[in-house]
């Protein structure tokens, strides 16, 4: 049975209080970046230190589809379905068609090679904002060796091209991870792993974010051995889903901690999928959980 620490009982109205936790695909070795194709209905995830790229089907089946896969670890889809992945050992954004071309989106920011891509989201005209920690240059999580910025920002990439875009002060964070959008795309929310937060940023007609306030904070201590906030995901009511201490810490559009969904490994990532998207995949260590649940994700544009 699935455990839920409920603070209020508005946790209720997304998570039945007899829904079951299902381990679906395991043997990994740190799960990350999961998405759900909605055509080919599976779900690809990164298994970072293995360095593939693997697929999860619901009858059971999982496949390995790239490896070796740069350690990729944050993915989405445009529109088209074509493949939008964070590589760690290239330190690159690179899209991926269906038919396998490959090209790179962002690599450099100021003529100095981008950090490791992380984390990404895609804005409704096009956009796509990623995060850019250290994480990748690390070993285990990717390849040893220094940094050429001297920050970890968060960056988007215009729509129909030009330069790569800082959308956050150079200082902001220590190592910016999961990102989302709220569902109207009115806000855009940044989680900082060491310490432990999230913010929230308006996004403005032009894709800028501006007014920066803190909408979470002491999402654990910031180890990583005691849970960190890491992958998030805005669901269709605005509620905030985000990796912390025991598994996933759900906060209401007012940044109130209404529950907590308790992981028996530590959890990296989520997102819904399924024919009605109703069920959440959950990359957590060595598994892939499955659950079912009362709400769906906000509708991103590819899910259309």
């Amino acid at each position: 049975m699935v455990v839920i620490e409920s603070h209020t009982d508005e946790v209720w109205k997304l998570v039945d209080q007899d829904a079951t936790l299902e381990k679906v695909a395991t043997g990994c070795a740190f799960t990350e970046g999961p998405i759900w194709h909605p055509r080919e209905q599976c779900l690809l995830f990164s298994d970072i230190p293995n360095n593939a790229r693997r697929k999860y089907t619901p009858d059971g089946q999982m496949v390995t589809t790239r490896q070796p896969s740069n350690k990729c670890n944050g993915m989405t889809y445009d529109t088209n379905l074509n493949l939008i992945v964070c590589e760690h050992i290239t330190s690159s954004l690179v899209m991926e068609s269906p038919e396998g071309n490959r090209r790179v989106l962002a690599s450099h920011f100021e003529g100095k090679q981008l950090n490791s891509p992380n984390d990404l989201c895609m804005r409704a005209d096009g956009s796509i904002y990623f995060s850019d920690p250290s994480y990748g240059r690390m070993p285990v999580f990717g390849e040893e060796r220094e940094q050429e910025l001297d920050f970890q920002g968060v960056f988007r990439v215009p729509a129909h091209g030009g330069e790569l875009e800082l959308v956050v002060d150079r200082d902001a964070y220590e190592q910016p991870n999961g990102l989302c959008f709220s569902p109207d795309e009115s806000l855009m929310y940044v989680a900082d792993s060491p310490r432990a937060l999230i913010d929230v940023y308006e996004v403005s007609s032009d894709g800028r974010l501006c007014n920066r306030q803190r909408f979470a904070q002491n999402i654990g201590d910031g180890q990583m051995e005691g849970g960190i906030p890491d992958g998030m995901k805005c669901d269709e009511f605005g509620n905030i889903w985000v990796s912390g201490p025991k598994g996933f810490w759900i906060f209401n559009k007012g940044g109130q901690h209404i529950g907590t969904l308790h992981i028996p490994e530590h959890a990296t990532n989520l997102h819904w999928g399924g024919p009605d998207w109703h069920t959440l995949y959950i990359a957590a260590t060595t598994s892939i959980y499955a659950l079912r649940t009362l709400v769906g994700p906000h509708k991103e544009a590819f899910m259309g």
